[in-house]
């Protein structure tokens, strides 16, 4: 489960969660097929298909130097109809 960081609550994710997918941040260099196994696994769910995209990193000053934050992916998940899984409120850093 480390490479699960959090789940996002959006409007968009919300909206998602009436389709039955649920949406959360995880680690970039994770795979597919490890997410999949990992939710299978940990919650005792049915996943049936997966979404993901690549969000850039922020830009962030400090002082005259201009750094950035680490980019993360993102992935929904769409489970079987039936399943469900609790939300991911504490945040991991």
């Amino acid at each position: 489960m480390d490479g699960i960081k959090y789940a996002v609550f959006t409007e968009k994710s919300i909206r998602l969660l009436g389709n039955n997918q649920y949406t959360s941040n995880v680690e970039s260099g994770s795979t597919r097929t490890e997410i999949k196994h990992w939710i299978e696994l940990f919650f005792g769910v049915k996943v049936i298909a997966m979404n993901s995209h690549r969000l850039p990193g922020k830009g962030r000053r400090m002082g005259p130097i201009m750094g950035h934050t680490m980019h993360y992916r993102r992935m929904i998940i769409t489970l079987q109809p039936g399943y469900s899984i609790p939300p991911l409120i504490e945040k991991r850093t």
